[in-house]
């Protein structure tokens, strides 16, 4: 039986993402292996490691160019195992943790584990440090001087990337970012056409400013509209104020995203991690509305550089985008369709898990 460790921390929805699709296909590929998946950052610094990450989601939020610089330094640093040194705390439990479970791999979709886990363990340890990096192409320092067994990237433009910074090629997979497994079983209904009217699916976790404005000139367009607002009632509120007798759909907290995403024709929305992967994933190309400086320029440079959606800021900008996408016969969507189906790949978490399991 198979003993795995899965370290996450809520830093950024991509981190717990990757963790939940590694724990996810785990449970689907194996009946007998033994997980455990832990946030150890919330574990023990409770209410201030939540202080922390709220102060963290504020500023990419409404300060992303500084965050952007706060990335640019991270990613020249060269001095991680000092600074993680510190964590004493955090150590000690992470200590205790490997003693009592004993795992055969720790996969860590947060980059400081593997250097508490080298300052803990030492070089040779029993079980394989495995690195789940969930930056695309903009791969921070911090992913690349870590120490691993393996390092798992998710496609081959991130992996050149990783090369190029030091990592050893011998220890680079390419399976994909771990998506839940559900997407493999929602991709193979994809269309191959757009709907008649396209589906739009707009989702709302950024730039929420702009967002009644957005709805309002998409309503404008031919489409079958979806607006996921999560859990925010007053972006609700807003939205539903601005489509007056129009009829689409407001999504409140869901954890249907692969159904409601291999339905959808385009996505519009922000350039994080998780988000862009899913769509990915689910085949459906992306107007991305909002980019945070650093970790997600990568995101964006990805679905540029392979025709795979494109970028469009203002409501106006976006619904043009829109427009454009489906006219003359969806000729753009059919082109980015195309394209981001190369990229996909929906079992990643499924392939993950089956060599995991081999090792």
């Amino acid at each position: 039986m198979k003993r795995i460790l899965i370290l996450t921390a809520g830093y950024g929805e991509g981190h717990n993402s990757a963790a939940r699709g590694v724990r996810d296909g785990l449970a689907r590929v194996s009946s007998d292996s033994l997980v455990e998946m832990h946030d150890l950052f919330a574990e023990v610094y409770g209410t201030l490691n939540e202080h922390i990450r709220r102060a963290y989601q504020t500023l990419i939020n409404r300060w992303p160019r500084s965050w952007g610089l706060v990335y640019r330094w991270l990613d020249r640093k060269n001095d991680f195992d000092r600074d993680f040194a510190k964590f004493s705390r955090l150590k000690t439990r992470l200590a205790q943790l490997l003693a009592a479970f004993q795992p055969d791999s720790i996969v860590s979709t947060f980059p400081a584990y593997p250097y508490l886990i080298r300052q803990i363990a030492g070089v040779a340890s029993r079980f394989k440090s495995v690195v789940i990096v969930t930056d695309s192409i903009t791969v921070n320092g911090i992913w690349c001087r870590a120490p691993g067994d393996y390092f798992f990237l998710p496609n081959e433009q991130s992996a050149v990337v990783a090369r190029q910074r030091g990592v050893d090629s011998e220890k680079i997979r390419v399976f994909g970012f771990p998506v839940s497994p559900k997407f493999s079983d929602f991709n193979r209904d994809r269309e191959e056409a757009p709907h008649r009217p396209p589906r739009i699916l707009y989702m709302i976790n950024a730039g929420t400013g702009n967002a009644p404005k957005t709805v309002a000139r998409l309503l404008d367009l031919n489409v079958e509209l979806t607006v996921t607002v999560g859990r925010d009632e007053k972006v609700r509120r807003a939205i539903e104020a601005v489509i007056g007798d129009h009829k689409i759909e407001i999504v409140g907290w869901t954890d249907q995203m692969p159904r409601i995403l291999s339905e959808s024709d385009l996505l519009i929305g922000k350039a994080g991690g998780a988000t862009v992967q899913e769509t990915i994933a689910a085949g459906c190309p992306m107007i991305i509305n909002h980019v945070v400086s650093g970790q997600e320029e990568g995101n964006l440079q990805l679905i540029v550089e392979t025709n795979s959606g494109a970028m469009a800021q203002s409501p106006a900008e976006v619904s043009a985008m829109a427009g454009r996408a489906f006219a003359h016969g969806a000729k753009q969507w059919s082109e980015w369709s195309a394209n981001i189906r190369k990229l996909s790949r929906p079992r990643a978490s499924l392939d993950i898990a089956e060599f995991l399991l081999s090792i």
